[in-house]
């Protein structure tokens, strides 16, 4: 009986042991599972959040909505106010060289200065063209973020600036979202008082539509 209850403890110890070890291998796996993507937003005022409290810009408000959906994910920052698409393109490589590691992905916002000034639309197209094909290069899947030309340089500079964001979206391959400020742009409640930038409610009007689109930038970093 004795030897018997002995043999019982042993197994139930080895049975015990063999439990923890699976356990400890199950924790380390989820912890490897648990790394975040991590998500470069590039763009200018409206990715650094322009006029609004910390935490308010769209990269934090769209990484705490893909959260909500299970996506685990961090998205930086590299916002910089009055930036043409010639000031993202001069900051590229620096912007992707992260101590944590280069980004799984990028989000690119730029443009809408060039419209604003009125800048030859064949220089933001050129700019645009060099960042997408960067980002190619390094395999770095894409989301790439429309503007709408202003109208009070005419027609023809609008129409023309307007095209730019498709064709290239096309050429690249990337995902496209076409106009920014989407449901935005033109509405007073949504916008702060010099009626470019928008407000806290804009921000989670904008964000609410680009939640789809960027859920499918996660998945194009998971399954690459």
């Amino acid at each position: 009986m004795a030897f018997q209850a002995i043999r019982t403890m042993r197994v139930l110890f080895k049975t015990i042991l063999l439990a923890l070890g699976v356990a400890a291998l199950m924790g380390r796996a989820g912890m490897a599972a648990e790394t975040p993507i991590r998500i470069l937003a590039l763009g200018d005022s409206l990715t650094q959040g322009y006029g609004l409290p910390p935490g308010a810009d769209y990269p934090a408000v769209l990484e705490q909505a893909l959260k909500a959906q299970g996506l685990n994910v961090v998205i930086v920052n590299g916002g910089v106010s009055g930036d043409t698409s010639a000031g993202g393109l001069a900051r590229l490589d620096w912007s992707l060289a992260d101590p944590k590691g280069v980004p799984d992905a990028v989000i690119v916002e730029l443009g809408a200065n060039d419209g604003l000034r009125g800048l030859p639309v064949s220089e933001m197209e050129k700019n645009l063209d060099a960042i997408l094909a960067g980002l190619k290069a390094r395999n770095i899947p894409v989301l790439f973020v429309g503007m709408k030309g202003p109208r009070n340089f005419g027609s023809q500079y609008a129409a023309e600036y307007d095209a730019v964001f498709a064709h290239l979206a096309k050429k690249y391959g990337v995902l496209f979202y076409p106009f920014f400020l989407e449901g935005v742009a033109l509405e007073a409640s949504l916008a702060q008082a010099d009626g470019l930038h928008p407000n806290q409610a804009g921000v989670q009007a904008i964000v609410k539509r680009l939640v789809p689109i960027a859920a499918r930038l996660v998945q194009q970093v998971k399954t690459r």
